[in-house]
């Protein structure tokens, strides 16, 4: 079995593993307004936690494999500059939630916050930046491959275990609907 698993993160493209990446992090989102609303603030902490990990490694493996490999292939700086910004502007954001100055309702403001800004740039790397990485003709497997291995270096650093199953199967269903797009 874990050399089933292991084959299917070879196959799977750059954008699909972000697009997974992105499609997690959005339920989290939502679990933890859910889990505000109901004021379960032990596990509402607890997935903030997660949700800051997420992103961290998500973040890190965009700007240290598919951002530079992009800003080889596009000319378009605006677009890249704007992305940066924005993740520097979640990772302060994570800091300070991480930091835990700040708890009850302000706390969960900034959480909140974080999700707007996460779900916005989400929208602009789906909408305007996938597409020029497909245009561009980037080998997006072989970036895939670097992101896998990344995120699981980074993951171990960080003691979080590896992806679960279930992670798994959303990966390979974004790759399944990216391919079925690609179709049509």
């Amino acid at each position: 079995m874990a050399t089933k698993t292991a084959q299917s993160k070879q196959k799977q493209d750059a954008i699909s593993i972000l697009k997974a990446d992105h499609d997690k992090v959005k339920k989290m989102f939502k679990q933890f307004k859910a889990l505000h609303e109901n004021e379960e603030d032990d596990q509402a902490a607890e997935l903030v936690g997660q949700i800051c990990n997420e992103l961290k490694i998500h973040t890190a493996v965009e700007e240290e494999i598919f951002y530079p490999a992009l800003r080889e292939v596009i000319d378009d700086e605006d677009l890249m500059d704007e992305a940066e910004v924005e993740h520097q502007s979640a990772k302060e954001l994570i800091e300070k939630i991480e930091g835990g100055s700040e708890q009850g309702d302000k706390h969960a403001a900034m959480v909140t916050v974080l999700g707007e800004y996460v779900n916005h740039h989400i929208e602009e790397e789906q909408d305007e930046m996938f597409p020029k990485a497909k245009r561009a003709k980037l080998d997006l497997e072989e970036l895939g491959q670097q992101i896998m291995t990344r995120k699981q270096e980074l993951k171990a650093e960080s003691g979080e275990e590896e992806d679960s199953e279930e992670e798994e199967r959303e990966r390979r269903g974004a790759s399944g609907r990216s391919k079925n797009r690609r179709a049509a």
